[in-house]
C-alpha cells in the first residue's frame, strides 16, 4: 500500500510549478553608494547557455547613469556594472523594482550599502518586486527573508523532495525514520555550512550530477525492496542518508554562494537560511506520513503492477537528470 501511494506522490510533485529538476539561483543587486554621491551597481542575473532570465532592475528617477555599463557573461551569469548619479538627498527612502521578477519563479538579493555604512539586505520575490530602502537595518526582515529563501528553495527542489520521497518509501517503522531524518539532516547542514564559509568547495555539475545519482541508487533499492530483497538502505537508512545528505548539503549552498553573503551576515543567513531548509523537509515528511497513514483507513485496491510505477518513475526522472547535468558539465567545459 505505501507504494501504491506513491504514483499519486509523485503526479503531485510533478504538476508542481518546479516540475525540472530544482536549480534555484537568484539574481543579485548590489548597490554601494560612495560619500560623493556616487552610486556603483552591480547587477548578475542567472544564465543558462545564452539565455539570460528576463529580469532587469529599475532605478529611480532620480537616479542619472554616468557612463556606459560593462558586462559580460561569468559562469553561469549574466554580470553588469554602471555607475550612477543620485540627484535626491541620499538613498533612504528610494524604491528599487525588478522589472519581469512578477513571471518568473526565482529571487532576488538585494544588498544597499549607505555612505554612512549601515548595510541592508534583502531579497525579492515575485510577490514582493519592490524595495523601499530604509534607514535602519532590521536584522528581523534578514533573518525572515534568508529563513524563506530556505524554505522555498527545499519546497521547490524537486531532486531534493524525490530523494526523501524514496527513502520514506524504504524506511519502516518511526525510530528507523527518525534516524534517517535526522542522519539527512545533520550531513547536509554540516556540508552547508562548510561550502558557505568557504572551508569545503566542490564543483557545481558534479554535485548537482551525484544528486541525481543518489536519487537513482534509492530507486533501485526501492525495486530491491519490492523484490523482497533486502538492500543496503532498508539495513543501514542513516547511513545513506548520512552520505549522499553531505551532496544535498553542497546543493543547497549553492543558492547562497550564487548570490554571495556579506562577511557580516553570514552566522544569521547561514542559520535561517537552514533553518527553512529543514522547516519544508519536516513539513514534506509530514505530508508523506499523514498521507501514507491515511491510505491504511481508506478501502482501496491497486493492481499489483502499480506499485512498480514509484521505482521506475523516480529512477527514469534521476538519470534523465544525470545525463541532462552531465552533458551540461561537459558543454561547459568544452
Amino acid at each position: 500500500m505505501r507504494a501504491a501511494l506513491a504514483p499519486l506522490l509523485l503526479a503531485g510533485l510533478f504538476c508542481a510549478p518546479a516540475a525540472p529538476a530544482h536549480e534555484m539561483r537568484p539574481a543579485l543587486l548590489e548597490i554601494r553608494e560612495e560619500s560623493d554621491g556616487t552610486i556603483r551597481v552591480l547587477w548578475k542575473v542567472p544564465s543558462r547557455g545564452d539565455r539570460v532570465l528576463a529580469l532587469r532592475p529599475v532605478f529611480p528617477e532620480a537616479w542619472a547613469q554616468i557612463a556606459a555599463p560593462s558586462a559580460g557573461a561569468v559562469s553561469g551569469a549574466w554580470l553588469e556594472r554602471s555607475s550612477w548619479r543620485n540627484a535626491a538627498d541620499g538613498l533612504v527612502g528610494q524604491r528599487l523594482r525588478i522589472e519581469g521578477l512578477s513571471s518568473l519563479m526565482t529571487d532576488v538579493l538585494v544588498r544597499v550599502e549607505l555612505a554612512n555604512g549601515i548595510a541592508h539586505s534583502a531579497i525579492l520575490r515575485p510577490s514582493e518586486p519592490e524595495l523601499r530602502i530604509p534607514a535602519v537595518a532590521s536584522k528581523k526582515e534578514v533573518a525572515l527573508s534568508y529563513w524563506r529563501m530556505g524554505l522555498v528553495h527545499i519546497l521547490e527542489g524537486i531532486d531534493h523532495l524525490l530523494f526523501v520521497l524514496a527513502l520514506l518509501l524504504i524506511v519502516s517503522g518511526f525510530w528507523k525514520l527518525l534516524q534517517t531524518v535526522t542522519a539527512f539532516t545533520l550531513a547536509h547542514s554540516l556540508s552547508l555550512a562548510l561550502a558557505t564559509l568557504g572551508i569545503l568547495h566542490v564543483p557545481p555539475a558534479p554535485t548537482e550530477a551525484v544528486i541525481s545519482l543518489s536519487i537513482v541508487f534509492l530507486a533501485a533499492e526501492l525495486l530491491r525492496k519490492q523484490r523482497g530483497e533486502t538492500g543496503l538502505t532498508e539495513r543501514r537508512p542513516w547511513l545513506v542518508a548520512l552520505a549522499f545528505g553531505l551532496f544535498h548539503g553542497l546543493g543547497f549552498a549553492g543558492a547562497l554562494s550564487e548570490v554571495g553573503v556579506p562577511a557580516h551576515e553570514v552566522p544569521l543567513a547561514l542559520l535561517m537560511f537552514n533553518v527553512g531548509v529543514e522547516t519544508g523537509q519536516l513539513l514534506f515528511v509530514a505530508v508523506v506520513v499523514a498521507a501514507l497513514a491515511a491510505l491504511r483507513w481508506l478501502p482501496l485496491s491497486f493492481p499489483p503492477q502499480t506499485a512498480q510505477l514509484a521505482p521506475y518513475g523516480i529512477g527514469a526522472l534521476a538519470a534523465f537528470w544525470t545525463i541532462e547535468r552531465l552533458v551540461s558539465a561537459f558543454a561547459a567545459g568544452a
